[in-house]
């Protein structure tokens, strides 16, 4: 049960939920209230289990900082050149924060629209903490924002014998729960929640669509560069039995909670090793289950009658692929990987044609990009019935040689291109290409329209460049004989 908010205060806001009250901090307009516990931390006794609820507090509790981040180890390498990394030590890792117009109870007796991100990562990095995901822009522009961390790698997506599957997306679960609960203490609707997420934060919440008990608290969903797929447990397993392995444990919920956070991060290093996507490192992913995850993501978005945005960018295979990297591609490699994709002979003939003035390397990553992101984005787009809206995201940066790769859109969304964060992408990045693409984005919160036609009406997706419009699937030709 939540109670209605206490007195405002210019700079030290106050609000009551169901376990206490919070005291936040207030800046040009917009409260925030950062480090709010959703669930109980995941250690000791509870770790390895599903989310338990919060012990109530009697005191005012400060909610100025962040909280703890999962335990994660930096991104390698040359993407640790790119991609921003933090490290928030402590336990009280499930935490929730929330940006929230300082007029919000005044605005609209019923609530304001409310945004949940859920941040990506690959399953076992990132956190909400990152300040290229500060909410103060949709809070400024009528939304509430509420972010969430979530249990991470092993902690979070093992298959252990003894622990239930897929626990970070029960972690997101459970704070989907907690803002449905509790977010008119910070003047949100309940009703009116979009759940949004990028990579392995829009599979999440693609996964939300997949689940009726998180389903029906969902207004819409926004879905950016999220694969859509899971995996039987016998397959997604198999990083944690190798993991068990090298740590000298039984796969099991008692092995592998005889080991602490720290070194098991360090033994998953190991397992990676110097490994890319090409070269077959093992990855955290989605599991079906028939408790957790009954059916794909895909098929999540597929059936849910909520309105989607979807879509994915143009060269995601250029934040895991340095050009000099995919110039060295020889064609034994390009074969290699194909097959392991199980790309068709057909597909990989129209994507040559497509890109005959590219290597080998390019080509290669175009097909990963559509194979993982961009196809099954259309393929949703193409197999729902309800509103949905794609897009692809097509600027490219000449930072890094990294184009219009993975994660750069985040800078648009947030209208947040003057953060440390996005500047690791790209310089000089065009400010009227944020401004729309936030907007659209806040228009889409707000309405279930993104203010273009759905794509079951004009089959075509809006592309973010220099010049925005709406235009056919890009490669559409390719991209078909590879989805058949």
């Amino acid at each position: 049960m939540t109670h209605a908010p206490e007195a405002h205060h210019a700079a030290r806001p106050t609000t009551r939920i169901s376990t206490g009250e919070l005291i936040g901090r207030s800046e040009g307009g917009v409260d925030r209230y950062l480090g709010v516990p959703y669930a109980a931390p995941p250690f000791g006794k509870r770790r390895f289990a599903k989310p338990e609820p919060v012990e109530p507090w009697a005191e005012p509790r400060d909610a100025s900082e962040f909280g703890p981040t999962s335990p994660q180890t930096p991104y390698p390498g040359r993407i640790g050149t790119i991609l921003p990394s933090i490290d928030r030590p402590g336990e009280d890792i499930l935490t929730a924060n929330v940006w929230a117009p300082s007029d919000a109870m005044s605005r609209d007796r019923e609530g304001l629209p409310v945004v949940l991100w859920v941040h990506g990562g690959a399953f076992e990095r990132g956190g909400a903490a990152l300040g290229i995901y500060d909410g103060t822009s949709f809070a400024r522009d009528g939304v509430v924002f509420v972010s969430i961390n979530y249990r991470l790698g092993a902690e979070g997506f093992s298959v252990l014998e003894g622990v239930p599957r897929n626990l970070g997306l029960e972690d997101v679960v459970a704070g989907l729960r907690w803002v449905h609960d509790e977010i008119r203490a910070f003047g949100g609707d309940p009703a009116r929640i979009t759940v949004m997420g990028e990579s392995a934060g829009g599979s999440l919440v693609a996964a939300l669509l997949a689940r009726p008990d998180s389903r029906e608290l969902t207004a819409g969903a926004i879905v950016q560069s999220g694969p859509t797929s899971a995996e039987h447990a016998e397959k997604s397993g198999e990083l944690s039995s190798d993991l068990a392995k090298r740590l000298g444990v039984p796969a099991t919920k008692e092995g592998f909670a005889s080991v602490e956070p720290q070194q098991l991060l360090r033994v998953r290093q190991e397992q990676v090793g110097g490994k890319s996507i090409l070269s077959g490192a093992p990855a955290y992913v989605l599991t079906l289950d028939e408790d957790t995850l009954p059916v794909t993501p895909a098929e999540g978005l597929e059936s849910a009658r909520q309105p989607v945005l979807i879509g994915a960018n143009t060269q995601e295979y250029r934040l895991w692929f340095a050009p000099e990297a995919l110039a060295a591609i020889g064609g034994l490699k390009f074969w290699i990987a194909t097959k392991a994709l199980k790309i068709s002979k057909q597909a990989v003939a129209a994507y040559k044609q497509d890109w005959q003035s590219s290597n080998r390397g390019e080509v290669l990553g175009q097909l990963i990009t559509d194979r993982l992101l961009r196809g099954p984005a259309i393929f949703a787009a193409r197999n729902r019935t309800a509103s949905t809206y794609a897009y692809e995201f097509t600027w490219k940066t000449p930072k890094h040689g990294l184009g219009a790769t993975h994660a750069l859109e985040l800078g648009f969304v947030f209208d947040a291109l003057d953060t440390d964060d996005a500047k690791m992408m790209a310089d000089h990045a065009p400010q009227s290409l944020a401004d729309q693409m936030h907007a659209d984005w806040v228009h889409f919160i707000k309405t279930g329209d993104a203010g273009w036609p759905q794509f079951s009406e004009a089959k075509k997706v809006r592309l973010y460049d220099e010049t925005i419009g709406l235009e056919p699937v890009p490669r559409e030709a390719a991209l078909g004989a590879l989805l058949d």
